[in-house]
């Protein structure tokens, strides 16, 4: 029987399937679903939950006295792609309610869709990787979550030529064999700073975007949840940050941490006007999210519920070229001449 999603669990009822959207009329079978090609094109002992490679035994329960602790780590992506192949890695198709081919249908990318079950995917064009953040939030269970980009990931040792390919960029990619050693001594794995030097986090942003979403956040902050206040401060007025909403997760962490982050983007989101804002700059959600990671951990380490030494930095890496040259002189642009970011 393949997995299916029951409200905002992964489960192998064959009675939900009414609960998913996926009914057909009475008396006959349920209409099949891209979603469950997806699940039915898997070993069935390859959970979403429950990776065998990583400890499990199909039932979500760890053998042994001392068990494997579990990751998935999705990796959010729009189109086709290569990805990571170690089973610790879940491609999902983010935006996927709103993307159409030419004759209307959902395209299929042969990856798990952010539309099934609770999920935010329609919202995908302001929250960017955010809306397969919600989605994982919302439906994996293992001990630890994470998020990387199809073309941005976290960096192994890189020292064996896995894919049998010399020089291979994707043999640098993370592994479970790496990952595994560090988890239990660390909570949270983020990406190495990105650091703007002659800008501030809060200055860069007014120069490349709307200065309104970070003073908007800031005031939701002081309504909703004002004892952030100081470490947003704090963080605005610095010049590096981890960004990309990469991280991963314990859950319990990743739970904490989702509650409050989309509580703030959603009364963002209804206190923005975006009509004339192009296609890039409406990616706000997103990168306002990026930002206030960085404020969330702040405020954990400096109220003890983490400890400096429980967070974890990786070095990461792109698949593809990256132009910096190009991205260098934008910067530069934008700081000097006030021209906001836009797609080149």
């Amino acid at each position: 029987m393949s997995p299916r999603i029951c409200r905002d669990r992964i489960c192998n009822h064959s009675t939900c399937a009414g609960r998913t959207g996926n009914s057909a009329p009475e008396g006959g079978p349920p209409r099949k679903r891209q979603s469950d090609q997806f699940f039915m094109s898997h070993n069935k002992s390859e959970q979403l939950n429950d990776c065998p490679q990583q400890g499990g035994n199909g039932t979500g329960q760890h053998p042994g006295s001392r068990p494997h602790p579990t990751v998935r780590i999705i990796v959010t992506t729009h189109k086709k792609y290569r990805m990571p192949q170690d089973p610790m890695y879940l491609p999902v198709h983010v935006g996927a309610a709103i993307e159409k081919t030419g004759e209307g249908q959902e395209p299929d990318l042969g990856y798990l869709k952010d539309n099934i079950g609770a999920n935010i995917s329609s919202r995908n064009p302001y929250f960017c990787e955010l809306t397969g953040l919600y989605w994982a939030w919302k439906h994996l269970h293992t001990d630890y979550i994470g998020l990387v980009h199809y073309r941005r990931h976290f960096r192994g040792n890189g020292r064996t030529h896995r894919s049998g390919i010399r020089g291979d960029i994707f043999d640098k990619v993370l592994t479970y064999r790496e990952l595994e050693p560090m988890l239990g001594r660390y909570k949270v794995f983020v990406p190495a700073k990105r650091y703007y030097v002659i800008e501030s986090l809060y200055s860069h942003y007014a120069h490349s975007h709307y200065i309104e979403h970070l003073d908007k956040t800031r005031a939701i902050l002081e309504q909703k949840y004002p004892e952030y206040i100081p470490a947003f401060d704090e963080v605005m007025a610095e010049r590096s940050g981890h960004m990309f909403n990469m991280m991963i997760m314990e859950r319990e962490l990743l739970d904490e941490y989702c509650t409050w982050l989309f509580d703030i983007l959603f009364t963002l989101e209804s206190q923005v006007d975006i009509r004339n804002y192009s296609y890039f700059q409406g990616r706000y959600c997103g990168r306002v999210g990026e930002l206030i990671l960085n404020v969330w951990l702040r405020y954990q380490v400096q109220t003890g519920r983490l400890k400096e030494s429980d967070i974890k930095v990786l070095p990461y890496l792109y698949v593809e070229h990256v132009n910096w040259w190009k991205k260098g002189k934008q910067f530069l642009r934008a700081k000097f001449l006030h021209e906001k970011y836009e797609v080149q």
